[in-house]
This record gives C-alpha cells, sequence and structure tokens, in this order.
C-alpha cells in the first residue's frame, strides 16, 4: 500500500510540469527583435511572427529592441523567462560576429540560449559604381591594383566590412573603408561615386541597380539569387576561400533552459512557418533565402562558421569596444 501511495506521489509530481506545457501558449508570445524597425530585416520578424501566431493559436508581438549591435535586444532574449513565453529573432551579427568585436559578451550564445531554427539566410552583393571600369571580378581586381579604392561598408564589424577586408587583403588591395551607419546611405554614396565599391544587400541596392548607377559583380554566397540569376557567386568568379561564402543568417532562440517540450513545439510551428509559400515569396522580394532546419542543424552551421568569422574579424582588425 504504501509502495503504491509512493509511486502515485511520484508520477503526479514528476508530471506536473508536462501538464503545464501541454497547454502551451495560452496566451501572447513576444518576438525580440534587436534592431529597429522599419528595415528587411523587420519585416523578416514582422512576417515571420504573424505566421508563427497563426500555427500558435495565439499572437506573437514583435518587440524591437535595438542597440550595441544587436547586443542589448539579444541580451533581454537570453536572460528572459525561460517558459516559451519570449522568443528571440537574432543575427550573424549578435552571436558571432559580436563574440570577436567585443572583449566581453553580456550573455555566452551557446551556454545561454538554444537554436530553434536557421529562418532565412541573406547573401550579400560585391558592388560597383558604374563609373568603374569593371564588368566582372577579375576587370575589378585588376583594376583595383591600379589605384586606392575607397570600399564602403554600413559599420565597422558589419558582415560587408569584413568581406571587403579580407577581399583587400587575400589579393594585395589598398581598400580605404569608409563606415557607414547604416546600409541606406553607404549605397547612395555608392550611387553617387562618392565611393567605388561596397558589399550590401539586394533590398537596398535594388533601385539603385535598376537605375543603373551601381553594377552587381558577384553573390557572397554559396547559390546565385533567383532574382539576380546572371550574377556569379564567388567562388564561379574564380574565389573559392570559405571566407568569401558566408552568408548573414536570421535565427530563432529560447533561453537554454526552455523546458524541451516547448522547443519542440516552437520548432514545429517554425519551420512550418518558414515553409509556407507566403513567406518564401516575401523573402525572395527581400533577396533572402528561407532556410527551415531543425534547432540541431542551425547549431551545427553555427559551428561551422565559428573560425570563419573568427578568421575574418582578425584580418579585418575591427573591434568595437
Amino acid at each position: 500500500m504504501i509502495k503504491t501511495l509512493v509511486i502515485a506521489c511520484v508520477l503526479a509530481f514528476g508530471a506536473g510540469p508536462l501538464r503545464a506545457q501541454d497547454g502551451y501558449p495560452n496566451r501572447a508570445v513576444t518576438l525580440i527583435y534587436p534592431y529597429a524597425a522599419g528595415g528587411s530585416g523587420d519585416i523578416v520578424a514582422r512576417t515571420f511572427a504573424d505566421l508563427m501566431g497563426k500555427r500558435l493559436g495565439q499572437s506573437v508581438i514583435v518587440e524591437n529592441r535595438s542597440g550595441g549591435s544587436g547586443i542589448i535586444g539579444t541580451n533581454l532574449g537570453a536572460k528572459a523567462p525561460a517558459d516559451g513565453y519570449t522568443v528571440l529573432l537574432t543575427t550573424t551579427q549578435a552571436i558571432l560576429n559580436n563574440r570577436f568585436l567585443f572583449t566581453r559578451l553580456p550573455y555566452e550564445p551557446t551556454r545561454d540560449l538554444s537554436f530553434i531554427t536557421e529562418v532565412c539566410a541573406a547573401s550579400f552583393l560585391l558592388m560597383t559604381n558604374r563609373s568603374v571600369p569593371a564588368q566582372n571580378v577579375k576587370e575589378m581586381l585588376d583594376w583595383a591594383r591600379t589605384d586606392k579604392v575607397n570600399f564602403g561598408s554600413w559599420g565597422t564589424g558589419s558582415s560587408g566590412h569584413l568581406a571587403g577586408a579580407y577581399l583587400a587583403k587575400l589579393k594585395n588591395l589598398d581598400f580605404v573603408h569608409v563606415a557607414y551607419k547604416g546600409e541606406a546611405p553607404m549605397a547612395q554614396d555608392l550611387a553617387s561615386g562618392q565611393i567605388q565599391l561596397a558589399i550590401g544587400t539586394l533590398p537596398v541596392a535594388r533601385p539603385f541597380i535598376h537605375s543603373g548607377k551601381v553594377r552587381v559583380l558577384a553573390v557572397l554566397g554559396d547559390r546565385r539569387l533567383p532574382s539576380l540569376p546572371d550574377i556569379p557567386t564567388f567562388a564561379e568568379a574564380g574565389l573559392p576561400q570559405p571566407e568569401l561564402r558566408p552568408a548573414g543568417f536570421y535565427v530563432l532562440m529560447v533561453p537554454s533552459a526552455t523546458p524541451a517540450p516547448i522547443k519542440a513545439r516552437l520548432e514545429t510551428v517554425a519551420r512550418e512557418a518558414v515553409a509556407t509559400e507566403e513567406f518564401r515569396a516575401r523573402m525572395a522580394t527581400l533577396g533572402l533565402t528561407p532556410v527551415g532546419n531543425s534547432g540541431t542543424q542551425a547549431r551545427e552551421n553555427y559551428d561551422a562558421l565559428y573560425p570563419l568569422q573568427r578568421q575574418l574579424v582578425e584580418v579585418s582588425g575591427a573591434k568595437l569596444d
């Protein structure tokens, strides 16, 4: 009789947390995006949150918490209650580049956070002003060896800056780095000829590409963009170095102590949201590639990118503190 009562008590107490999780979610979920509203990343966050909310049966509310190169919002996501009601959509910059750009971060990505899925990947474009006498990467490299080149990025330590610095060292080129506070002013100066070369994204550069003021020479990534099918990757242009292939990514994460059943639920609905035609069509307009892999695969990709990003930061000499 006593043994039966003990077993019954153990089962009852052991089942309590699971019963609480069975009803998840029973209220709105907050999705922290660690950058300001209005950019292409914000569009990703809001499109994804809407589709994910429909599958969870609750609203998913985007909260923009910008500042500190993505550190402020990412730290809030990492330190949030581990109950599934606060999730984080963050980026390569915040959880990878910043590990090498800052001496110390208030969070350790692989300890404090768990990967749920890579939502989408961003491919970057190598672009020149139309006055540059180069129609392809080889011609650009030949031209760049003859003079100093003003090379723009959307900020010190950004993916564009790191790739440009690596390319300059690889080919012994004299690039003068011009760091902008955002991609829009960089693209405007590239179009006007204030800088001759830049690495940026399709959504911002698109109007200048269409007007003929900016020429795209190559894609930084593993595959061509469907919207620019004639533009080769760096590897296809004769630069197969792995440091010139990483794309940026948007990844959904939760505090690492979040219960496994909630993580599994979030992964399922997140991957379903990414797989929708609505999401894929919206990402195509932004020049982004939907991913929707498993949390395990997302972590494996992160681990593979880690040494490449460390190398890129070391080559650039960039520091943000």
